[in-house]
């Protein structure tokens, strides 16, 4: 089961395919024989008891309990043999998960062709065929969105290569579980489950090897969920979303038409009026070793219609 060995035609030599690694599916059988035993219990202890309380009157306490024991045994031999299996086929079940989006096109695209050639010859089906590649290749929006599409699952695969090559930190090398992927105006987001022995700051050390690995120029990691630290979401950055060019309607809805400006009508000053201050005083060369002083009233001049004294005869002795 684990590994496939094929020999070439011709005599060539023989190779190996590994799909899943031994310590792996050893681990998980062991698990799937504790999960059968413990629902094995569970359920016939259950249904034991709810089958005894029925039984008791007709068949009294001894036999009833017998009775009731060796048909409960046998009601939970099925629900642990089904959730045993689930266990041990995890390892396939979860491949199968990391391949579901290839598998899923794969088989709707076999199934178009097989319906489509039971109703229809070659012809129709040779242009139906070409139709349904062209025309999306043909139509940008379209075309940008499934070139998208196409690198989310080309994510999933390269960070499940990382985690398989540099990131296992357990000694059964079980893989974390690739959750959804969606596309973002930067490149991809990607949800993973992390296994027991890994934590966030496993990845963010490692974000550079994950972005070479996956083709990107950056790579950011961090949790996704506030009550579990289980939940880890992983930007991948391939692209400046800042760097495109935006374009605006406004030149559309201006188009045809100039924006004019009205001009100013008010008087423009040609120079200061100032009527309080003699010309006389404003023109007088300033004062040598500073600026000029303040002009002083002549004695005898009239300032606001009162008449200054003469300087000359204020005697200083009078204000001592």
């Amino acid at each position: 089961m684990p590994k496939s060995n094929s020999r070439l035609p011709f005599g060539g030599g023989a190779g190996t395919v590994t799909v899943i690694e031994q310590p792996v599916l050893r681990s998980y059988i062991r698990k799937a024989k504790i999960v059968f035993f413990i629902t094995w219990a569970a359920v016939a202890l259950l249904a034991a008891t709810v089958l005894v309380s029925k039984w008791e009157p007709k068949l009294g306490a001894t036999g009833a309990g017998i009775l009731a024991l060796i048909t409960g045994g046998l009601i939970g031999l099925v629900p642990a043999c089904i959730i045993a299996a689930l266990v041990a086929a995890w390892p396939v079940l979860r491949a199968i998960w990391w391949w579901l989006p290839e598998l899923a096109v794969t088989g709707g695209l076999l199934i178009s062709w097989v319906e489509l050639a039971g109703h229809t010859t070659l012809a129709p089906r040779i242009i139906i065929t070409a139709a349904m590649i062209g025309v999306p290749a043909a139509i940008g929006p379209v075309r940008r969105g499934i070139s998208a599409v196409t690198w989310c699952l080309v994510t999933r695969h390269r960070i499940r290569t990382c985690f398989s090559q540099f990131i296992i930190a357990n000694r059964t090398g079980s893989l974390p579980l690739m959750l959804a992927a969606r596309p973002t105006p930067a490149g991809e987001r990607l949800w993973i489950w992390l296994r027991p022995g890994l934590c966030l700051a496993d990845i963010q050390d490692r974000t550079e090897e994950i972005a070479a690995a996956c083709w990107a120029t950056a790579v950011v990691a961090d949790i996704a969920s506030a009550s579990n630290s289980a939940l880890v979401r992983i930007d991948i950055k391939r692209r400046d979303p800042l760097t495109g060019t935006v374009t605006s309607p406004l030149a559309q809805m201006l188009s045809g038409i100039t924006p004019g400006r009205k001009q100013d009508t008010a008087p423009v000053t040609q120079a200061l009026d100032l009527p309080d201050v003699p010309a006389a005083e404003v023109t007088k060369p300033a004062h040598k070793g500073g600026p000029a002083p303040w002009p002083q009233p002549q004695p005898g001049t009239t300032v606001q219609g009162a008449v200054v004294p003469d300087a000359a005869k204020d005697d200083i002795n009078d204000w001592i």
